[in-house]
């Protein structure tokens, strides 16, 4: 079976789930059975860049891919959390594609700012990524006893992040459907919170969307954006950003402005990019840990 079948349609029957469509439109899904499972957070490839301190980002991105499919237990899914090409060409978003079409696991990807250049926004991404039922990249799953929400923060290009009105009323009725008790997973690009608004690394709206979980007793947040990994907890919300695999970029508020370490010794690369695993254990609690390329 060709891989962009398995990804548009089989892939959610090897994820265990079955679609139905429940009120206001919405897809839903029956999940598993509660038991542990590992998921896998990608983030910022950045293909098409080219310069220092990294210029050859698609051999980085191989080399986490070649890592996580050669992982002893495979991860039920792995999830690109954008900034999947430097400037939203479609040379660029062909390689991703053939370069992520090498995983073993199926894969879900959502747009960086990095994928919305120019006056289509994402326009190329859609076409490359999209899935059928979530043509505008916003979607919901639920995948043993764990809810993933899935959305889309990159309107304001390199400003910060914006979700918009239509996607916050759709977050709304989907997490109104969910019990209380329901661990809650949710993917961006941006943080939902503000990590050091100088540099626009925050969601204008995220705060909306924050409220809207506070009500869970479980909720992990998973982004990328900002190139490193951060931890950061309000209540029973833990916000969780990931590094790379094309380049990191400076400590908050410790240089003149965002952007790739272009200083950074070849040497150090690879120990500054990387991959998560994420296992999901029978509670519904998500332990992550970051893996590094050296």
């Amino acid at each position: 079976m060709k891989r962009t079948s398995f990804l548009e349609h089989v892939g959610w029957t090897g994820l265990g789930l079955v679609y139905t469509i429940g009120s206001g439109g919405l897809v839903t899904a029956a999940a598993d059975a509660a038991e542990p499972f590992t998921f896998v957070q990608i983030s910022d490839s950045h293909i098409g860049f080219h310069q220092a301190p990294n210029t050859d980002p698609p051999s980085t991105l191989r080399a986490a891919i070649e890592a996580i499919n050669a992982l002893p237990v495979q991860p039920r899914f792995v999830m690109h959390t954008g900034d999947v090409t430097h400037l939203s060409k479609a040379a660029e978003f062909d390689t991703a594609k053939q370069l992520l079409a090498s995983l073993r696991a199926p894969l879900f990807v959502i747009p960086g700012e990095h994928d919305a250049i120019g006056s289509d926004g994402t326009k190329l991404f859609l076409q490359n990524f999209a899935r059928k039922d979530a043509p505008q990249g916003w979607y919901a799953f639920d995948l043993g006893g764990v809810h993933f929400l899935s959305i889309v923060n990159v309107f304001n290009f390199e400003k910060m992040g914006l979700i918009g009105n239509e996607q916050l009323d759709w977050i709304r009725k989907d997490l109104a459907a969910q019990k209380t008790t329901t661990p809650i997973v949710v993917f961006g690009h941006v943080p939902l919170y503000t990590v050091y608004e100088p540099w626009g690394w925050m969601t204008e709206d995220g705060g909306k969307v924050v409220a809207m979980l506070q009500r869970f007793d479980n909720v992990t947040v998973l982004n990328g954006h900002i190139h490193q990994v951060l931890e950061h907890t309000e209540g029973k919300i833990r916000f969780r950003t990931a590094a790379g695999t094309a380049y990191p970029q400076p400590a908050p508020g410790t240089a003149a402005a965002p952007g790739p370490l272009k200083d950074l010794p070849p040497e150090k690369l690879l120990s500054t990019i990387g991959y998560r695993t994420a296992r999901v254990e029978e509670r519904g609690q998500v332990q992550t840990v970051d893996k590094m390329l050296g």
